[in-house]
This record gives C-alpha cells, structure tokens and sequence, in this order.
C-alpha cells in the first residue's frame, strides 16, 4: 500500500493505492489550513508501506507536506524529480529535470495505458502541451497561461478593461465579460488545435487528445477535435512510477 502526493499550482491531490486498486483519496486547496484537513483526512488510514510525492511548488510547501506525512505515518516521503527516461517515456528536454514532473507523469500515466500516440493538453493555471509517440519518445510541447490565468493577467494590466460581471463563451460577443471570458478560453482552445495538427506528421496521423486539469471538462466543448478527458493523471503517473522505483517491489 503506497500513498501518493500530487502538489500542484491550485491544490494537493492525495491517493492511497493497494496494490491495483484506489484505496482512498482527496484533495485539498493551499487556500485552505492544509496541515489541519490532511491530518483530518488521514486519521483513519491505514499507514502506508511507502510515500510518493511529485510537486512543482516551493520547497517551503514539499517540507511542510511531508512534515505531516512523517508525523501521522512515520515515514520519508520519496520526491520524484523527473528523469531523462522512465517507464517507457523519454523526456525531450536537454535538461530533463527541467521538464514539469507533472507533465512527464502524464505522458507516463498515457503510455502505461495504450493511448500513445498522442497530445497531452493541461489544463490548470498553465496550459501545457506535450506531443508523445507510439515508442514513447517525447516530442516536446508548449506552455503558455491557462484561460483563467489569461483573464486574471488581461484584467490586471488595463485600465479600461472592466467586468462587473461573469462572462459566458460566446462566438462573438457585444459586451465585454462575454468578449473577455470569450476570447481566453477560445484562444486556449485555438492553441490545442493548432499544436494538435502540427503534431499530426511528427506522430503519424491525427493524434489522440487528451485533456486533463481542472479546467479540462470546460475547454473540451471548444475544441473541434474528438478529445478524451483524463481525471488524476499525475496520481496515475506516480503510481505506475512507485510500482517500478519501490524499494518494497525492489527487494523482492
């Protein structure tokens, strides 16, 4: 039994594996007293042989995570730092570990379930995207800000620009909420098709997208290519990863 820390920008998504199986998990906002809901929902667990953890927040949030994980189960957490290969996947990236963890665990979770080839799409406070083939080979990708983050950044640096009000997506709009809300999440949605179809020669054909991240389920609407939602990716990711690195799994 293995529990698995995913730190990400928004929240922190936690998940207990049994073998095959989801024994438990949750989430919890780092707007919220994270120490206190995760002694709460970890008091009835049972104590893990093992903790995995993958982050791309400061090391402040990873030490306070795991100051909980070694105070209610008496265990290290072991941090993945992304690799130039692993499980099948192959980092693009000179630098590997300048590759988001998050990103790479998805392109992991991807290959370990038969989806490659493919274009993995994030979509949280960042928009990533990341091209992977049929072998494994990552092929690089894009970032850029999630709609949300777009509309914050876009309503921040001018002056004139005023929403007293939620917008909806439209295709064109008279006023500007709509406009706003509008041209952030159309623009999101342009740069996954667009990166989609100069993928398509690289992988050879049209490739399977995948979307995942708290703002997947909205964007995918907008998007005029088939898609596929994917829920816990990096949860999904590290657990493929922990089955391969466990020291548990190692010794026997």
């Amino acid at each position: 039994m293995r529990l698995l820390l995913d730190l990400g920008n928004t929240r922190l998504k936690w998940a207990l594996r049994d073998g095959a199986q989801w024994h438990a998990q949750g989430a919890v906002a780092w707007n919220e007293d994270v120490v206190l809901a995760l002694h709460d929902a970890w008091r009835h667990l049972p104590t893990p042989e093992a903790v995995f953890g993958a982050s791309v927040v400061d090391g402040a949030r990873e030490t306070q995570i795991a100051a909980v994980v070694c105070t209610r189960f008496n265990h290290a957490t072991t941090w993945l730092h992304t690799p130039a290969e692993a499980c099948g996947v192959r980092n693009a990236y000179p630098e590997p570990g300048r590759l988001g963890v998050d990103r790479f665990l998805g392109m992991v979770a991807a290959r370990a379930e038969g989806l490659a080839p493919c274009v993995l799409a994030g979509v949280g406070t960042a928009l990533t995207l990341d091209a992977l083939d049929a072998e494994g080979r990552h092929l690089g990708g894009l970032i850029a800000p999630g709609p949300q983050l777009m509309q914050q950044s876009l309503l921040g640096a001018t002056a004139r620009v005023l929403v007293d009000r939620p917008g909806q997506v439209l295709e064109a709009a008279d006023n500007t909420p709509d406009a706003v809300v509008s041209g952030c999440w159309q623009a999101a949605a342009a740069l996954v098709e667009r990166f989609a179809a100069h993928m398509a020669g690289p992988l050879g054909g049209v490739p399977q997208l995948i979307l995942g991240g708290g703002d997947a389920e909205s964007l995918a609407p907008l998007i005029a290519m088939p898609s596929r939602l994917s829920q816990d990716s990096v949860l999904r990711g590290l657990s493929v990863w922990s089955d391969a690195h466990s020291p548990i799994e190692q010794a026997l």
